[in-house]
């Protein structure tokens, strides 16, 4: 009993959320990344042939899709979209799919995918998208070192990314869409590489769209970092044989946000439910260091390091006691 006005002031103040979130967002609707125009992309055969000849020519295609798109936002007159698609179309940049269109979605290759005995898939949360792309490539860059010359990495930056103070970033909607996107490029990546091991990292809203995604999916092992909840209420609701592990930063602000799931009506379900590092949510819980929300692919933080352990089958270290 006591623990119901704990819930109702926490419901509460998820409620107060989302009437600010949708004050906010219209104000800055004028401004929407989507609504800078891109060519549609070419299309391409679906991902069967991962041989070195079969990569390099989708990276050509979609270098020169990046390219078409550069010069569209460039004559919108968005220099600072035009700025981030030329550094995306750079010479050795290693993109298995791009879209401009609505935000923007792309697929990008850190590492030697053709030959890669370890596969990480990166799925970004909320406030990532081509304007903000560099924060994601960052951080694939530093996990691919981590992994060595037999993994790779993958940038999956397959949906449109809520903005962090939007109704979108609080509600299953973008994951929704998301998921079925995710969970097929797991697939033909498990079937293009026999005896690969494929792991999920998902951080922040990433962790939704995982969760949506578990279900069939093809991945070994499941990471949720600097999750706001899944939307599931346990791992057994995820019906996934992935081993599922969780993680959080000691000072990740996310640990303050509800885990309760509230019905709005008329508008949708609102938060994600369970936190995934608590007990009752199932996960094998792993350190994540210290840092902040925005840290945990950060050089030399002991998330990145543990993230990388997992991603290669290997056991997290744990958490040293004074």
């Amino acid at each position: 009993m006591a623990d119901r006005p704990r819930r109702r002031r926490l419901r509460r103040t998820l409620l107060a959320a989302l009437v600010t979130f949708a004050v906010a967002v219209p104000v800055s609707g004028a401004a929407r990344p989507a609504a800078v125009p891109a060519p549609a992309p070419t299309v391409s055969a679906p991902l069967r042939d991962l041989s070195a000849a079969a990569l390099e020519e989708r990276y050509a295609v979609s270098r020169r899709d990046i390219r078409a798109a550069e010069r569209a936002a460039d004559g919108h007159g968005d220099l600072k979209r035009a700025a981030s698609l030329r550094e995306m179309a750079a010479p050795g940049r290693q993109f298995l799919s791009f879209d401009g269109r609505d935000g923007g979605r792309s697929v990008e290759v850190v590492g030697e995918l053709s030959s890669a005995r370890r596969v990480a898939v990166l799925v970004p949360g909320v406030g990532i998208g081509l304007d903000a792309y560099g924060r994601l490539r960052r951080g694939a860059v530093a996990l691919q070192r981590e992994l060595g010359e037999a993994g790779a990495v993958v940038a999956w930056l397959g949906y449109r990314s809520p903005a962090t103070v939007s109704p979108a970033s609080v509600t299953e909607a973008r994951a929704a869409e998301a998921a079925p996107g995710l969970r097929a490029l797991v697939g033909r990546l498990g079937a293009a590489l026999p005896g690969a091991r494929i792991t999920l990292l998902c951080h922040s809203y990433g962790s939704v769209i995982c969760a949506r995604a578990a279900s069939g999916t093809a991945a070994d092992a499941i990471v949720l970092y600097g999750s706001p909840g899944t939307g599931a209420r346990d791992v057994a609701s995820l019906r996934t044989g992935a081993r599922v592990w969780a993680g959080r930063g000691g000072d990740d602000w996310i640990a303050r946000v509800p885990h309760v799931r509230v019905r709005v009506p008329f508008v949708a379900t609102v938060g994600f439910g369970t936190d995934p590092v608590t007990e009752e949510f199932g996960a094998e819980v792993f350190d994540a260091g210290g840092g902040g929300h925005s840290d945990y692919l950060l050089s030399g933080s002991r998330s990145l390091t543990n993230l990388a352990r997992i991603a290669s089958g290997r056991a997290p270290l744990e958490a040293s006691r004074a």
